[in-house]
This record gives structure tokens, C-alpha cells and sequence, in this order.
């Protein structure tokens, strides 16, 4: 039985052996050509992926009904903004809490895409709460009521966020 334990413990050894020796046998060149195929597949999905999210968006969102809320700080504004939140006919369709990253980009002149949605042609009621800190530390809340104008085709709206004063552009 021992016998049969050792020959079977051996045989199993050979077979480890020789399978890493038939490894290292692959040339560099082939494991380069597979990098090269993998990294061409990866491309291939991510441009896939872009376009199936643009068709998306066209699908959800069509431009005859579309409407976009971007936000962005207003120059030189050096508050420190901790919630937006945008109801839009009485209805709230976007809450967004800033980390500080998000807050950089802004300060740099970033914009942000806070909703996307529907809405027939016609005069809509936009209201835009902020909460924040100012300068001093002090903490604020600062709100905005706007009317919107929604023709016929994609409405874009700006709004444009201050310590003291919320404006649409």
C-alpha cells in the first residue's frame, strides 16, 4: 500500500514537472501578441459601450422632449457647497451631497450634468435649494424659483450657484 502511495505521489510529481516545463516553453512574442489582441477587445468594448449609452440617452430622452440641468459656481466663488437640490414643477428629480473633488472641479470652472428628463413644451416651475458653508464657516441655505420656457426641441438650463444669489443662464 505504501508502495502504491509513493508510485502514485511520484507520478503526480512528473506530471507538476513536466506541465511547468511545458509553460515556460510559450514564446514572449505569442504572450505579447495575446496582450496586444486583449488591450484591441477592451477598446473595442468601452467604444461599444459609449455608443450603446449615447443610443440610450437618445431612447430615453428625445430631443423634442428633452430638458438638462447643469449647475456650475459662479466666478470667484470660494463657498463651500455641500447640497443641490432641483424640483422641477413641484416635483424634486435630483438631489446630488458634493465630495470635495466634485467641488474642485467646480471651483475650476467644471460644469455639472445634475438631471436629464422629459417635459412637454410649455412654461415649467424650477426651484434650486443649496446648502453650503461660507467662507467663515457658517452654515447657509440659499433658494431660487425660476420659470422655464420648454419649446419644441432639447431646453438646456445653467444654473449658476453664489453664496448669496442662485441665477439661470
Amino acid at each position: 500500500m505504501a508502495c502504491r502511495q509513493r508510485g502514485f505521489i511520484l507520478g503526480i510529481s512528473l506530471l507538476v514537472l513536466s506541465a511547468a516545463a511545458h509553460g515556460q516553453e510559450v514564446p514572449k512574442e505569442q504572450i505579447k501578441g495575446l496582450d496586444e489582441q486583449v488591450q484591441e477587445i477592451k477598446s473595442d468594448v468601452l467604444g461599444i459601450a459609449a455608443e450603446l449609452n449615447q443610443l440610450e440617452e437618445k431612447l430615453l430622452y428625445p430631443s423634442n422632449t428633452q430638458v438638462a440641468v447643469f449647475v456650475a459656481l459662479a466666478g470667484g466663488e470660494t463657498f463651500r457647497l455641500d447640497s443641490v437640490e432641483i424640483q422641477l414643477d413641484g416635483e424634486a428629480v435630483a438631489h446630488h451631497l458634493y465630495s470635495f473633488k466634485e467641488l474642485e472641479a467646480l471651483r475650476k470652472g467644471g460644469v455639472q450634468r445634475i438631471y436629464t428628463g422629459n417635459v412637454r413644451s410649455g412654461e415649467h416651475d424650477l426651484q434650486v435649494q443649496v446648502i453650503g458653508k461660507s467662507e467663515g464657516g457658517t452654515d447657509f441655505k440659499n433658494s431660487g424659483r425660476f420659470k422655464v420656457a420648454k419649446d419644441v426641441g432639447p431646453k438646456i438650463v445653467e444654473i449658476s450657484l453664489a453664496a448669496r444669489d442662485i441665477t439661470l443662464k
